[in-house]
């Protein structure tokens, strides 16, 4: 669940392996990602109008060797011991990153040195995703391709 406010990350929390029901685990990753975010302050109310919602739903995520890695296509997990990172498909897009580069942030986000997934022992999966949107107020019924 990625939540942007005016196009700006807001909160993104999700799970792997969901144990309840796609309804259930996405209500409590939005609320998790709106409340619980370490990396953000709690959303407030006013925040609402420009509220944009993705939901990424995962394949499940199979072994995959670095050069197989596709920027844009596939997601990536990384495993090394008790530390898990992950990164979805569109974060290499957005940020315009290599495939080292995603590799390496992908490490980065689990709290690995950069360099990890070059390392025997670390672990590499990809995933690909589907990806729900909907934008909310002005500023989606500007940019609405409905419309």
């Amino acid at each position: 669940m990625t939540l942007r406010v005016a196009k700006k990350l807001r909160g993104c929390i999700g799970v792997i392996e969901a144990q309840a029901t796609l309804g259930e685990t996405v209500l409590r990753c939005a609320a998790d990602a709106a409340l619980h975010d370490p990396r953000f302050s709690r959303m407030r109310e006013e925040e609402m109008d420009a509220l944009e919602i993705e939901v990424s739903l995962l394949t499940p995520p199979e072994p995959i060797r670095p050069e197989d890695v596709e920027v844009g296509v596939h997601g990536l997990l990384v495993e090394h011991g008790t530390r898990r990172g992950l990164l979805l498909p569109q974060v290499a897009v957005e940020h315009r990153l290599s495939r080292e580069q995603f590799l390496a942030e992908t490490c980065a986000k689990a709290g690995m040195a950069r360099e990890a997934w070059k390392e025997p022992e670390t672990k590499l999966y990809g995933f690909q995703c589907e990806i729900v949107a909907e934008a909310r107020g002005p500023l989606a019924e500007k940019e609405s391709p409905r419309q």
